[in-house]
């Protein structure tokens, strides 16, 4: 079975929960499930049994005169080593140097990619969301905290340390709130849901459960006007920082600040405009995919990855052009190799 009609089986790796689904060739879910994430690991090993649970049992779903699952794409949280298919650090899965990829070989026999979750749904938003068209797009998830992946050329940007893309920890307002980095005034301490809502009950003394009321009270409450306008001012403010070096043609925005919808977009956009001096600023989308990004994501990271390994190099394809050599051509050149010496 060729890698562009095998199944592929992408999953995603949440704080709380984890997502998985066996796609067709056209990205079409043909079996999906969900676990609970252990918490409290270390190691990381409850994690990816559990993950490895849960791959077997759609695995085994699969119908057996059908096309065949091929590879697995798993997107965790995190610093992550996407060479080594390693779970550097994650705060939220407590884990460290976690052998995601390893551990899944073993347990699944399947080729695996491992991709940061950010990044993963970055990847879906492009080729097939709201970034779709565009070759240079930020996607940047906006909920607890705030994330992004950087997508050039239409292709992933890592990084050297696989960190590409954490926009939260921009420094914006150096005698700003604390942040869990061990910074003060980073971007996701002024414009993520939780800043926003840590904002308002600052201001009014008011408690609420989270952005959203905050967003609901737009229309009748000047300090959640006031709240809101701040943390679109600073999410501006970030966002100029990336066009500064990236110029993206179109950011992407997800996560639960995101289903703010207009009342976002709206002032954000005019928020950009006031502010631009010599950047671009960009064409602004809401995120499609919703939470199916991350897995979809994951599935495509394996998918390419598949394709990739089986294009022939282009040695293999110049030596498959001229055919094979005669054993009298072969001699030859390696007597040639051996009169020029080591290169």
């Amino acid at each position: 079975m060729s890698a562009e009609r095998c199944l592929v089986l992408g999953v995603d790796v949440g704080g709380s929960t984890i997502k998985a689904e066996v796609l067709t060739e056209d990205h079409r879910p043909v079996l999906a499930g969900r676990v609970p994430t252990p918490c409290g690991d270390p190691g990381g090993t409850a994690v990816l049994d559990a993950v490895a649970g849960l791959s077997r049992d759609l695995l085994r779903a699969v119908p057996p005169d059908g096309p065949p699952v091929g590879a697995l794409g798993a997107g965790v949280p995190g610093i992550v080593d996407r060479d080594r298919g390693v779970g550097v650090f994650s705060a939220n899965l407590g884990w460290r140097d976690a052998p995601v990829a390893e551990h899944l070989r073993r347990a699944l026999g399947l080729p695996v990619v491992v991709s940061h979750d950010v990044a993963a749904a970055g990847l879906a938003e492009q080729r097939l969301g709201a970034g779709r068209g565009a070759h240079d797009v930020l996607f940047v998830v906006i909920g607890t905290g705030i994330a992004g992946a950087v997508l050039v050329a239409g292709e992933l940007v890592s990084g050297g340390a696989g960190q590409a893309g954490e926009i939260g920890h921009i420094r914006m307002r150096p005698d700003g709130p604390a942040c869990g980095c061990g910074a003060r005034g980073c971007l996701e301490t002024l414009a993520s849901a939780r800043a926003v809502a840590a904002a308002y009950t600052a201001r009014t003394g008011r408690a609420v459960r989270g952005a959203a009321e905050v967003v609901a009270a737009l229309d009748t409450d000047a300090d959640a006007r006031a709240v809101w306008a701040e943390a679109v001012g600073a999410l501006a403010d970030g966002l100029l920082v990336t066009q500064a070096v990236l110029a993206s043609r179109r950011v992407v925005l997800g996560g639960g600040l995101a289903a703010a919808g207009a009342a976002l977009l709206e002032p954000l956009d005019a928020a950009l405009r006031e502010r631009a001096t010599v950047q671009r600023v960009p064409e602004l989308r809401l995120a499609e995919l919703g939470e199916r990004a991350g897995v979809v994501g994951a599935a495509l990271a394996a998918r390419e990855s598949l394709l990739a390994a089986r294009e022939p190099r282009p040695a293999e394809e110049s030596r498959s052009a001229e055919g094979p050599r005669s054993a009298e051509e072969s001699r030859s050149a390696e007597g040639r190799r051996s009169a020029e010496g080591p290169r």
